[in-house]
């Protein structure tokens, strides 16, 4: 599987652009406004999931299969051949978040909090809500004993979807209720 995407990657032209792919800006902003809105957890994660399926939306065919591959080689617990895969990702669509996200993934399951955090800053700086890039960040910080800094990036992960899990990590509730 991996070596169909590297050969891939190898055998398309070295002019080649990651294709822009979908612009889901205004789907983006009505499901956070809705989030925002959701009246109970049930809710918010139907959202959730809607989100996630624009992130793991590839720009095109090649960067799709890369992302399949590093998900897969992911979920059998391959990280070193997974952090090839998407690194490969990234190097021909580096506007692409979910690429930096997963590869942020894999390195937090390995214990490589600052690579992760490399890579989550990347996914964010991307896309600013990425509520699986944020909350990413506050559980790398918390795994790096900086809690401090970890609520911050908890908090606005929150003031996107205030019914995500996490919010059990507050130090202290910021007096609203949710």
């Amino acid at each position: 599987m991996k070596y169909a995407i590297i050969l891939s990657v190898l055998a398309a032209p070295v002019f080649a652009d990651c294709s822009v792919g979908t612009n889901y800006s205004d789907e983006i902003a009505q499901i956070v406004g809705d989030m925002q809105a959701a009246p109970d957890p049930g809710s918010a994660q139907v959202l959730s999931g809607e989100m996630w399926e624009i992130w793991l939306d590839a720009p095109d065919e090649l960067v799709q299969a890369m992302l399949d591959d590093g998900l897969a080689l992911l979920r059998v617990g391959d990280y070193v051949s997974s952090y090839t895969s998407l690194s490969a990702l990234i190097d021909y669509c580096p506007d692409y978040p979910e690429g930096y996200n997963q590869r942020a993934f894999g390195a937090f399951l390995s214990c490589n909090y600052d690579a992760a955090l490399v890579d989550l800053d990347a996914a964010i700086a991307l896309r600013p809500v990425h509520l699986g890039a944020l909350t990413g960040k506050a559980l790398t910080l918390i795994a790096m004993d900086r809690r401090d800094e970890a609520q911050g990036v908890l908090r606005a992960a929150l003031a996107i979807n205030p019914w995500l899990s996490e919010r059990a990590l507050l130090d202290e509730p910021d007096g609203t209720d949710i």
